[in-house]
């Protein structure tokens, strides 16, 4: 066999074994074509018509190494990454083909995206807050996600609900000895201004003052609360609500209610909101009526004290109605602490004071002496109708307000004199 011919089959052959090789070798014994060098560091940006022209130049030497051979290379060489370790059994071609592939080389799309985001090279891609650290909101969006927080949290920044059985006292201090300017009812919030282990600072309505940190929620068990007890009132924004049986105007007008009172909402259908008349679910028109979510606040000192010339036993009467504020309204029911409808807890109040009155508020009406509802003092009963007959009544507190069991959402509470239209006043207390 010719000389050529065997060259020919031993670089064939070599071709062949090429891939089991892991380290670079030079091969002097066997047939003298070289070493081909491939550094991958400094040819990452050549172009690709460089990088062609240095194959044929290494091809070449292979050619001329070998004599008259036609060798179209022999061996491959060991090659180094950026991190110095060996990357064995790849050609200047597969490198370059694989860039050509991809695009940038590895090194250059780590660079790359390091600059593009520094945030998120130093933490990788797990970072969760990354999104948040790296947006950008205008004044205007920041303004608007501060208010969508504070209507979270029915308009408080620093929440804080009454978790007391009856009432909070709130001084003027921080002392258990400074006088008192309010009481802040069983799950009524507050405003906390401040705080310290033993005393808040909370503003409430219309009171300022110091409660005992013991008895306030804070923080997201005051929230959890609140959103159990929060409610939907509908606020009269004319002179003269009415207020009609059914959701249409042909319906008839139970009531009036005048501008600034509120009714407790039980829905809103189109047109109208289904409120809660004390315990009966009546329409008003959605024109005239701003619905928003609340909670109760403080009582001031002026709604829990009275004029002189008011009885001692008409002020206990009065002292002891309210300490049920808050207590649930139970249909047919007498009890002040499980539960009364408004005549059972009219009853139940006037007989501690050896009063026994019956248990109806159609009936009650009937009893004692009939009087101006101007002429009311502490202690009277105030009625209400819904524009046929008697149907609720309250206890005049003084001060304008009565206290009642209105329905079964807010149970004892106070209420203007005319948060709905009265229809008679009786005195039972004659003193």
């Amino acid at each position: 066999m010719k000389r050529r011919e065997i060259m020919c089959l031993l670089s064939s052959c070599l071709l062949l074994l090429a891939p089991l090789q892991t380290r670079a070798s030079n091969l002097p014994d066997l047939l003298s074509i070289g070493t081909i060098t491939v550094e991958t560091g400094g040819d990452e940006d050549k172009s690709e018509d460089t990088a062609r022209e240095e194959e044929k130049a290494a091809a070449a030497e292979d050619v001329d190494a070998a004599g008259d051979e036609e060798s179209t290379g022999g061996g491959e060489a060991g090659t180094e990454n950026s991190d110095g370790e060996g990357t064995a059994g790849i050609g200047s071609r597969d490198i370059k083909e694989d860039e050509e592939q991809n695009g940038d080389s590895v090194d250059e799309k780590q660079e790359a995206a390091e600059k593009a985001s520094p945030l998120k090279a130093i933490l990788g891609d797990g970072i969760g807050s990354g999104m948040i650290l790296e947006a950008s909101k205008t004044e205007r969006e920041y303004a608007r996600a501060y208010e969508k927080a504070k209507n979270a949290n029915w308009g408080y920044t620093n929440l804080g609900i009454a978790n007391v059985d009856n009432n909070l006292n709130i001084r003027a201090a921080a002392a258990e000895d400074s006088k008192l300017v309010g009481k802040l009812p069983k799950d009524a919030a507050c405003e906390v201004l401040d705080n310290d282990d033993t005393w808040a600072h909370i503003r409430s309505g219309k009171v300022d003052g110091y409660v005992s940190l013991e008895y306030l929620l804070t923080g997201i068990p005051a929230k959890r609360r609140a959103e159990e007890l929060a409610v939907t009132m509908a606020h009269v924004t004319t002179d003269s609500l009415k207020v009609r049986a059914q959701a249409n105007t042909d319906s008839e007008v139970i009531t009036l209610v005048p501008n600034g009172e509120e009714l407790e909402v039980a829905d809103v259908e189109g047109d109208w909101v289904r409120v809660y008349l004390d315990d009966e679910e009546v329409f008003v028109s959605a024109e005239y009526v701003e619905v928003s979510s609340e909670l109760a606040t403080a009582i001031t000192m002026t709604e829990l004290l009275y004029g002189q010339g008011v009885s001692d036993v008409r002020v206990d009467l009065c002292q002891y109605a309210k300490e049920f504020l808050g207590h649930p309204y139970v249909w047919g029911g007498t009890s002040l602490t499980k539960g009364a409808d408004c005549s059972g807890y009219v009853l139940s109040i006037f007989k501690k004071y050896g009063v026994s009155l019956p248990h109806s508020s159609v009936a009650q009406a009937g009893y004692g002496t009939t009087i101006k509802v101007s002429e009311a003092q502490p202690g009277d009963l105030i009625f209400y109708g819904n524009g046929r007959s008697i149907n609720h009544v309250a206890i005049y507190i003084g001060g304008g307000q009565v206290i009642h069991a209105s329905n079964p959402k807010t149970g004892i509470r106070i209420s203007n004199v005319t948060y709905r239209s009265p229809v008679k006043a009786v005195r039972i207390l004659q003193d």
